[in-house]
């Protein structure tokens, strides 16, 4: 793209929000023309993120007054189903900006490019309106795709997030002290991301998520059999051959820390070990759940709708 392009933040008060401002402010092309929230109206952006520069400040946006705000694109990065009377004004009103949905609000709406770019940039051709997906999600799809074709039977993960996954509303999922020195699990069937997975990797998912006292970054370990028997050197080809070339996947030999992960953009995955009988591959994933699990994710997707290079502004 020639130029400059102007984004607006909707629902810019959590820990994704702040990411994003983040790295719009070191866009090379994209500028921040308005950032919503209703908590923090009147306050000074520079104020809450560092690294954002400028005298913006937050402001209350309901979804009347979005749609003549003429930016070229629009995030949503509100709780799910608060999104559907944004995109209805933007309807209403016949404007075409792109729009990046960080909620589950359009993740299984076939009208909605499904954006997780190192598996689905293939099916990407112009849609203006983009589902970025689930950090839990995009981490047990990342681990699993290479061996979509091999695997027999569902396809087992225990996921750990820290605890900034469970938002700045206040729940025991998100309190340090409840956390201290414990594993919480919870929505250990039927989870929303084990639903998404699923449907888009068109496999049998079966997920159980925890939380942990850190505060970011997601560990999902992958069980998986296989339709015939394989080396560990084997599996870890087809890892290597799957993710070549692609700067935010990075594959490593020991099972990958979360600690290593947190603050950084990409993905780790390593650690792979098969059983004796060479039927059974586990492999391990990390990303850091506010950003390559959503804030970098959506950067990458506004790049690709926008004509930007897709890594444009990410530090790699």
């Amino acid at each position: 793209m020639n130029g400059r392009a102007t984004l607006g933040l909707v629902g810019a008060r959590g820990h994704t929000g702040a990411e994003l401002i983040r790295l719009v402010a070191a866009h090379p092309g994209l500028e921040l023309a308005f950032v919503s929230s209703r908590e923090l109206a009147g306050q000074r952006v520079d104020a809450h993120v560092a690294g954002f520069s400028g005298a913006l400040r937050y402001e209350t946006l309901d979804p009347s007054a979005l749609a003549g705000r003429g930016v070229d694109a629009v995030v949503l990065a509100l709780p799910n189903d608060k999104g559907a009377p944004f995109v209805a004004e933007i309807d209403r009103a016949g404007a075409s900006p792109v729009i990046v949905d960080l909620s589950a609000d359009h993740r299984f709406d076939d009208a909605w490019y499904y954006g997780l770019p190192e598996l689905t940039r293939g099916r990407y051709a112009g849609q203006r309106r983009i589902a970025n997906p689930g950090c839990y999600a995009t981490a047990m799809q990342l681990a699993i795709a290479p061996l979509l074709e091999d695997i027999a039977g569902p396809v087992q993960c225990f996921g750990v997030s820290g605890y900034s996954g469970a938002g700045t509303t206040p729940s025991d999922r998100n309190d340090p002290e409840q956390l201290r020195d414990n594993l919480m699990p919870y929505a250990l069937a039927g989870h929303i991301h084990e639903r998404e997975a699923a449907r888009q990797l068109g496999a049998d998912v079966e997920f159980m998520p925890h939380v942990a006292p850190h505060f970011r970054g997601i560990t999902m370990t992958v069980n998986l059999h296989l339709r015939e028997p394989a080396g560990a050197g084997a599996v870890a080809a087809r890892y290597r051959e799957r993710y070549a070339g692609e700067p935010l996947v990075e594959l490593v030999d020991a099972p990958p820390w979360v600690s290593r992960i947190a603050g950084r953009h990409g993905v780790q995955i390593g650690g792979v070990a098969v059983s004796g009988d060479g039927r059974r591959a586990v492999v391990v994933a990390t990303l850091d759940n506010l950003l390559k699990g959503a804030a970098t994710q959506a950067m990458q997707n506004l790049n690709l709708a926008l004509g930007f290079g897709e890594f444009d502004g990410i530090p790699l």
